[in-house]
């Protein structure tokens, strides 16, 4: 890799080129990544890859004016100092706030090079032409907001939200809930059956904490190599896995922490209020997320809890 400092001014130039030919490109990859699930986001993002082709063939004009035809390649990961970007092409289906939040980095990393471009040339045209692509790049965020307002429409903008909200649902929301509810639920038996059968609040919270733990592992691994998420929309499964994993693990944790108390009795009532406090959140989350009715979410929910937790009560004192 070459420092900025040593490049000469076709080689900076050479650069900006690919800099501007490698952002028209992220930008075509993001419009169609995002063309099925948020076609108003798209028609943004093809005018701002349109945009950055204009740039390219106006550095390249200026090159062919004073360098001639050949114009040498010289990429962003030959010189040091840019940030290695994320490629955000690979994950299917594409999250909108990460793709914008990509932009915003990317804009702002374009101009930075542009004013330290602009400080290395003395050729008059190529300052000017490097000083209005500074200009240009600090109102990028302006155009795209001005974009937004000629394509989204409040109807394009109410569906992408709906559209952005069921994929959060798919990724993050789904997994997560069924972790919950299977570390909430299952390790209920186990636990309350060691807490019964040896009445002593430390064997309890061990028991809880492996059956925990055990329980997180097996669903994120489960989760994670359900589907690749390719086809069904579901999104990555490191992502949904992580979610479901980490869920479960906190949901058979929550009842366990109380057997830390080393009055067992006192231990015991604390954990079988968290267990109210866990299900009667788990009725709420599916409520809120999945869009179902409170009371049948909680007689749900409720139901399946009251007869593990019978099982472990039973199976402890016998």
């Amino acid at each position: 890799m070459r420092r900025f400092d040593h490049l000469s001014e076709s080689e900076i130039l050479a650069l900006a080129i690919s800099l501007e030919e490698e952002d028209e490109r992220i930008y075509a990859d993001y419009a169609e990544g995002l063309r099925q699930d948020f076609p108003g986001s798209a028609a943004v993002f093809d005018g701002m890859r349109d945009e950055e082709a204009g740039h390219r063939r106006r550095l390249i004009d200026l090159y062919r004016e004073k360098f001639g035809e050949h114009i040498p390649l010289i990429r962003r990961h030959d010189v040091k100092g840019f940030v290695t970007r994320k490629p955000l092409w690979q994950t299917r289906p594409l999250r909108l706030d990460a793709v914008r939040s990509q932009v915003g980095a990317m804009e702002a990393e374009s101009r930075r090079f542009y004013e330290k471009a602009a400080s290395r040339t003395q050729d008059a045209a190529t300052r000017q032409l490097l000083d209005d692509l500074i200009q240009e790049e600090r109102s990028h965020e302006q155009k795209a907001g001005l974009l937004e307002g000629d394509k989204l429409t409040p109807e394009i903008k109410l569906s992408e939200d709906a559209a952005n909200r069921r994929l959060f649902l798919l990724q993050v929301i789904q997994p997560g809930l069924a972790g919950l509810m299977d570390g909430s639920v299952s390790t209920l038996a186990p636990v309350f059956a060691a807490a019964l059968a040896t009445h002593s609040s430390w064997d309890a919270f061990r028991v809880g904490l492996a059956a925990s733990i055990g329980a997180g592992i097996s669903m994120a691994f489960a989760e994670a190599l359900s589907d690749d998420g390719s086809l069904t929309g579901r999104g990555h499964p490191l992502v949904r896995g992580s979610a479901s994993g980490v869920m479960t693990a906190l949901g058979g944790i929550g009842h366990t922490l109380p057997f830390l108390l080393s009055d067992f009795r006192v231990a015991m009532t604390a954990a079988m209020f968290v267990v109210i406090v866990e299900l009667a959140t788990i009725s709420w989350i599916r409520h809120k997320y999945m869009d179902s009715p409170l009371f049948s979410a909680a007689v749900q929910v409720g139901l399946g809890g009251l007869l593990v937790f019978g099982a472990g009560i039973l199976i402890g004192s016998s």
